[in-house]
C-alpha cells in the first residue's frame, strides 16, 4: 500500500459557550483536517488543534507544516511503516505536536480500516465504552450550580471544574456542589493557580467531598513542588500541563512528582506516542486519563479509541467537542448518559468522500 495524494482542510469553528480558565478566555478554536488517500482506494483522516499554550502552534505554522513538511514526505510512501515516518517527521515538525498527531491518527486510520475493525480494537480492544467527566470553567458561584445541574440532567455522573484563580471562591464552589449533588464524582483543576500551601490548603478545605483527581494545581516551571503537594496531599494529584513528551513522563514517574497522567493526543504528538507514555505510567503504577483541548470529533474519536485499548487507562475527559458549533464529525462516536461509545464502523469511523 501506497499513499498517494495528501489533502487538508482547515476548520475555524465557533464555540457555543465561551468559557474561562486560570489564563484566558476561550470562544474559538481552529481545526485541520488531514485526508490521506491510499492506491487501494482506503482513506484515512487526522485532526490537528493547534494552541499556542497547549502544543505550541499557531493555525498559520500547522498551515506551513502541511505544505511544505508533511504532504512532500507522505507522498509515495507505506503507511505501515508508521513508526519510521513518524519518528522521521517529528525530527521534521520539531515541537509542532498536534501537527504530528494529525499525521499519526491518519496512519492508524487507513492501518485499521485496511483491518477491518474499529480503531479501538486493532491497538488492543480492552474495552467497550467510558465515562467521561464534562467540564465547568472559571465561573461565579450560581452560574457553575447551575451548568452543574443542567449537565447532570443530561445524564452526566462525573463534572471537573477548573479553578485556581481564588482559593476560597473555589473551595466555597466545590463544597455547594457537593452538598447539593452528593452522589455526583468531581474533579478540580487547578491550573497551575496554586502555591503549595494554597494545594494543601484547599485538599484539607475539601476532604469530606472525596474530590476524585487534583489536576496540575502548580506551575510547570517549577515541577517539584508538583511533587511537594503530592506528598502532603490525601488525593490523587495529576499532571496535565506538565506531560508534553515521553521525557516528561519518566522524569515525573522517576521523581514520584504525581500519581497520575493526563495525556492528551494534541499536546504529546498522538497516539502512537501516547503509547509510550502510557507504559511509563503503567510501570511506575501511575494510572493514565486521556483528556482533550477544543477539538472536533474526529480528535475526541481518536482519543477514545486510544483511551478504550488500554487497561491502565482508566479516566476519560474527552468533552471538548460539545461547544462545538457545526461540527462535522459530530456522529461518529455516542455519547449516551456521560458515557462514550465508538461506532462499530473501521478506523475512527468517519468516511466522507466528498470532505
Amino acid at each position: 500500500m501506497r499513499i498517494t495524494n495528501i489533502s487538508f482542510e482547515r476548520l475555524d469553528l465557533k464555540l457555543s459557550d465561551p468559557y474561562t480558565i486560570a489564563y484566558e478566555t476561550i470562544d474559538r478554536t481552529s481545526n485541520f483536517i488531514l485526508k490521506v488517500e491510499t492506491d487501494s482506494k482506503i482513506v484515512g483522516y487526522g485532526c490537528a488543534a493547534p494552541d499556542p499554550v497547549v502544543t505550541n502552534e499557531s493555525p498559520g505554522g500547522v498551515t506551513d507544516a502541511i505544505k511544505n513538511i508533511i504532504i512532500p514526505y507522505l507522498r509515495g510512501k507505506d503507511p505501515f511503516t508508521y513508526a519510521l515516518l513518524l519518528l522521521e517527521l517529528k525530527e521534521l515538525l520539531g515541537k509542532r505536536s498536534s501537527a504530528l498527531a494529525m499525521v499519526d491518527m491518519a496512519l492508524f486510520d487507513i492501518m485499521s480500516k485496511k483491518a477491518e475493525v474499529p480503531l479501538y480494537k486493532f491497538l488492543g480492544g480492552f474495552r467497550t465504552h467510558m465515562a467521561t467527566s464534562i467540564t465547568i470553567g472559571i465561573m461565579g458561584l450560581d452560574e457553575t450550580l447551575s451548568y452543574a445541574s443542567e449537565f447532570i440532567k443530561q445524564g452526566f455522573t462525573i463534572l471537573k471544574i477548573k479553578g485556581g484563580s481564588n482559593l476560597e471562591e473555589d473551595i466555597a464552589k466545590m463544597r455547594s456542589i457537593h452538598e447539593k449533588y452528593p452522589n455526583i464524582e468531581l474533579r478540580f483543576d487547578g491550573n497551575q493557580g496554586y502555591s503549595v500551601r494554597e494545594s494543601v490548603d484547599f485538599v484539607k478545605a475539601t476532604a469530606s467531598i472525596g474530590i476524585e483527581i487534583f489536576e496540575q494545581p502548580t506551575k510547570i516551571g517549577a515541577e517539584e513542588r508538583l511533587g511537594e503537594v503530592t506528598g502532603q496531599v490525601s488525593i490523587p494529584v495529576m499532571a496535565d500541563e506538565s506531560l508534553k513528551t515521553l521525557t516528561d513522563a519518566f522524569r515525573l514517574a522517576q521523581n514520584e512528582r504525581v500519581d497520575m497522567v493526563n495525556i492528551k493526543l494534541q499536546k504529546v504528538g498522538g497516539i502512537w506516542v501516547g503509547m509510550h507514555i502510557n507504559s511509563v505510567a503503567k510501570a511506575a503504577k501511575l494510572d493514565a486519563m486521556v483528556g482533550c483541548i477544543d477539538e472536533c470529533g474526529l480528535g475526541i474519536a481518536a482519543g477514545l479509541h486510544f483511551a478504550l485499548s488500554r487497561p491502565n487507562i482508566v479516566y476519560a475527559d474527552l468533552d471538548g467537542h460539545l461547544d462545538i458549533i457545526d461540527d462535522p464529525f459530530h456522529n461518529i462516536f455516542r455519547l449516551e448518559k456521560g458515557i462514550l461509545y465508538p461506532t462499530n464502523k473501521y478506523g475512527l469511523g468517519f468516511y466522507d468522500a466528498n470532505f
